[in-house]
C-alpha cells in the first residue's frame, strides 16, 4: 500500500502483487488517488492472461451460455501440507499478519478464481457471501484452507440468485495446483484447468462435448488477437504474463494521452475488490460462518 501510494502520488503508473493492500479503505484510496493522478495500477492476475479466459468472456457476452446459474471454482494446492514455513523464508511471511494482511489462502490463491470470473463476467455483482476457514496445520495465525459460498444479484448475463463456491488452500495433498473454473448457464456450461490451459470444455444439454483449442480458427477474434505461437504449440504462464503486461501497457500509453482504450485488464478497482472480498470472507467466517451482505 505505501508504495503503491507513494508511486502514484509522484505521478506514476504502477504494477502490483495482490493482495493490493490490507484494507478496503486503502483499497478506496488507492483507487481515488488512481483516478485523481489519471494513472493506471495493474494487478497481478497473472492467470488471466490466457486467451481462453478471453474466449469465454466472449462467449458468456454473446449468450451461448444462457444465464448464469453456477460457478464452481477454486485453486487448492498441496504445497505448504506441513509446516513449509519453517524451512523456506519466502513461505514464512505469508502467515505473519503484519505482512500479509488478514488472511493467507484466501487472499494469496483465492483472488486469483474470482478475478478470473471478474474477467469472464463484468457485470458479476455479489450480493452476500457465507465462509468458513481454519488452519489445519498447528501454529500458524492465518487460514491455510477455506471455502466460500456466495450469492449474486440478477445482471444482463447472470440469474439472480446465482449461486458461487469457491475452495481457496494450500493443504490439498498431492495437487500441484487444482485450479479451476465450471461456469454453468441455463443452456451449456464453460470449464477451464489452468494445468491444462490451452483447452477449455465446452459442454451444450443434450450434445457431445467439445474441446475448445487455444489459437483455433474457430474461436472469436478477441480470444485469437494474443496469440503469439500458433495454435496446436503448449502456451504456457509466461505467455499469459507477456498478455497481461501488453494490456498492462496500452492502458498506461493510452492513459498519458488522456484516452482509455475499452479492454479489460486488472486494475486497481479489480485489486479493490480482491480486498473487499477477502474482508467480507474473513467477517464472515469470524462470527461462525454466518451470511454476510456484500455492499
Amino acid at each position: 500500500y505505501e508504495v503503491c501510494k507513494a508511486a502514484l502520488e509522484a505521478g506514476l503508473h504502477v504494477v502490483c502483487e495482490k493482495p493490493l493492500c490490507f484494507t478496503s479503505e486503502q483499497a478506496d484510496e488507492l483507487v481515488k488517488l488512481s483516478e485523481e493522478k489519471h494513472r493506471v495500477v495493474g494487478v497481478t492476475y497473472g492467470y488471466s492472461g490466457h486467451q481462453l479466459i478471453q474466449q469465454a468472456r466472449q462467449m458468456i457476452k454473446n449468450g451461448d451460455l444462457g444465464e448464469i446459474r453456477v460457478i464452481n471454482m477454486s485453486f487448492a494446492f498441496g504445497g505448504y501440507n506441513f509446516k513449509i514455513e519453517d524451512k523456506v523464508p519466502s513461505a514464512k511471511w505469508r502467515f505473519d499478519p503484519s505482512k500479509a494482511g488478514p488472511s493467507f489462502a484466501l487472499g494469496d490463491v483465492g483472488t486469483h478464481p474470482l478475478f478470473i470470473i471478474e474477467a469472464m463476467i463484468p457485470d458479476m455483482k455479489i450480493d452476500n457471501l457465507m465462509c468458513t476457514k481454519r488452519s489445519f496445520v498447528e501454529g500458524r495465525e492465518l487460514e491455510d484452507n477455506a471455502f466460500v459460498i456466495m450469492n449474486l444479484k440478477g445482471s444482463e448475463n447472470v440469474q439472480a440468485g446465482a449461486q458461487i463456491y469457491c475452495w481457496a488452500s494450500s493443504i490439498n495433498s498431492g495437487a500441484r495446483h487444482y485450479h479451476k473454473i465450471r461456469v454453468v448457464g441455463s443452456k451449456a456450461s464453460l470449464e477451464w484447468d489452468d494445468e491444462r490451459p490451452n483447452q477449455m470444455l465446452y459442454e451444450v444439454e443434450g450434445e457431445p462435448s467439445r474441446v475448445l483449442e487455444r489459437g483455433a480458427g474457430y474461436l472469436t477474434d478477441e480470444a485469437r488477437v494474443e496469440d503469439r505461437i500458433g495454435g496446436g504449440h503448449a502456451e504456457g504462464l509466461f505467455e499469459a504474463w507477456s498478455n497481461l503486461y501488453a494490456r498492462f501497457a496500452i492502458a498506461m500509453a493510452d492513459a498519458d494521452k488522456g484516452a482509455y482504450g475499452d479492454f479489460w485488464y486488472p486494475d486497481v478497482k479489480a485489486g479493490a475488490q480482491g480486498i473487499k472480498w477477502i474482508e467480507k470472507c474473513v467477517e464472515s467466517a469470524n462470527n461462525g460462518s454466518a451470511w454476510v451482505d456484500y455492499e
